[in-house]
């Protein structure tokens, strides 16, 4: 665990090496955000990375969406991935449960153009694939924002994984 003090002291590249993950495989975003230290809180750190993402331009926005791996995959993936997916169970599919996974991830990407993002730590496999069926009824515009509150949630997550409060 970090403490702020320690991140609000570092370099911008020890803060990148640091927080660089939060945002799956996007490190540019705790790049910027760098240039707001200091932070009082760990909310302020998380606001000030979420504007990051907010003021980056759409692409740059669907470039962060598609850094994310398809939920249930048995693809390579980031260990905070691999380990949020194992909270929720999708590292031990049934050969049923996976085919679904499989067919669901497909058609979501297909259709949106970037993979299905939920915050799995707050969900069950159940809650996930019906957050996959109603998500697959909404319009392309909608799901880019409710994918990136996803992200945004997965990030907080992290946040509160890497960096512990003040001694």
């Amino acid at each position: 665990m970090l403490s702020l003090s320690e991140l609000n002291a570092m370099s911008q590249e020890a803060f990148v090496a640091a927080l660089g993950a939060i945002f799956e495989n996007t490190p540019a975003i705790a790049a910027k955000a760098w240039h707001q230290r200091p932070f009082d809180t760990v909310d302020d750190l998380h606001q000030a990375m979420v504007a990051v993402v907010q003021a980056d331009s759409t692409e740059a926005q669907l470039a962060l969406l598609r850094a994310h791996p398809d939920l249930g995959s048995r693809t390579a993936m980031a260990e905070a991935s691999v380990q949020e997916q194992a909270s929720a169970g999708l590292d031990r599919l049934s050969p049923e449960e996976y085919s679904r996974f499989h067919r669901l991830n497909r058609a979501y990407a297909e259709q949106f153009g970037f993979p299905f993002i939920i915050a799995v730590r707050s969900h069950t496999k159940a809650s996930i694939l019906a957050a996959f069926e109603e998500r697959l009824q909404n319009s392309r515009a909608a799901e880019l924002q409710t994918a990136l509150q996803e992200v945004f949630k997965i990030a907080r997550f992290r946040l509160d994984a890497t960096v512990g409060a003040e001694a």
